[in-house]
């Protein structure tokens, strides 16, 4: 039985990889650097990252408003709708930026992928 559950839970590991968006936004493959890959670093520096002004609107119209982290989701790291939600979910959000399977719903600027990556390695300040 373990080994059946093994056995579809790689399957269905196998076709989410497969059926996952696939655009690196033209940065090389990676938007974020440091994290696999080819491409070179980020520059944060002159990044623009401050989550009320920067950050919070492009999860919100792109990943809430889109129907798929609304209040009461279940898709993946579950809704992002709060600081705190965006903040607890900021690893699988930079992987899921970083290997451009999300957002599903349209894509991100170089600008919104960067600005999203640096406010998280920056620490992900409420700010």
């Amino acid at each position: 039985m373990k080994k059946i559950i093994f056995a579809l839970s790689l399957f269905s590991m196998s076709i989410l990889v497969s059926c996952s968006k696939s655009s690196n936004g033209g940065t090389g493959g990676n938007p974020g650097g440091g994290s696999g890959g080819g491409g070179g670093t980020l520059d944060c520096s002159t990044v623009p990252k401050a989550f009320a002004a920067n950050v919070a609107p492009i999860i919100q119209n792109s990943c809430a408003i889109s129907g798929c982290h609304i209040t009461g989701s279940i898709n993946g790291p579950g809704q992002l709708t709060t600081y705190s939600e965006i903040f607890n979910a900021r690893a699988s959000i930079r992987n899921a930026i970083v290997t451009g399977i999300m957002p599903k719903t349209g894509s991100l600027t170089v600008s919104q992928k960067n600005s999203i990556i640096c406010w998280i390695d920056s620490g992900a300040p409420n700010n």
